[in-house]
């Protein structure tokens, strides 16, 4: 079991992944995909890090939140709230609704599930 300092460290590394990738990834995949695959993995760790949050909760909420910013691109509400022309807010909230977004969200979440099996898995032996 990983305690919520590895969840933390985790997550730092993450972040600084999506970092990189945003500076020096320009591809038609790895930046969109990719970053979206990770940034569920991402928020997870960071509720766990933070939360008493168990695995199931934890993900299906970071997949529910993932899923509402999808939505809320779908509604184009950064320029419903005026803000497109604010960089942060266009990369934090997002543009643009894509179904291969919600794909590599589900994807993340499921990954994470499979991973949090395997170690409960190993430390029950």
């Amino acid at each position: 079991m990983f305690s919520q300092k590895h969840y933390l460290t985790i997550a730092i590394v993450i972040f600084l992944i999506e970092v990189a990738i945003a500076a020096f990834v320009h591809d038609a995949f790895l930046r969109p995909f990719g970053g979206d695959f990770l940034v569920v993995i991402l928020i997870y760790t960071l509720v766990r890090g933070v939360t008493p949050f168990s695995v199931v909760p934890t993900i299906v909420g970071t997949l529910l939140f993932s899923f509402f910013i999808e939505a809320l691109q779908f509604i184009n509400f950064v320029e419903i709230i005026g803000l497109e022309k604010v960089k942060i807010a266009r990369v934090v909230l997002g543009t643009s609704f894509s179904w291969l977004d919600i794909l590599a969200y589900s994807l993340g979440a499921l990954f994470v599930f499979f991973v949090e099996s395997i170690i409960t898995i190993q430390s029950s032996k």
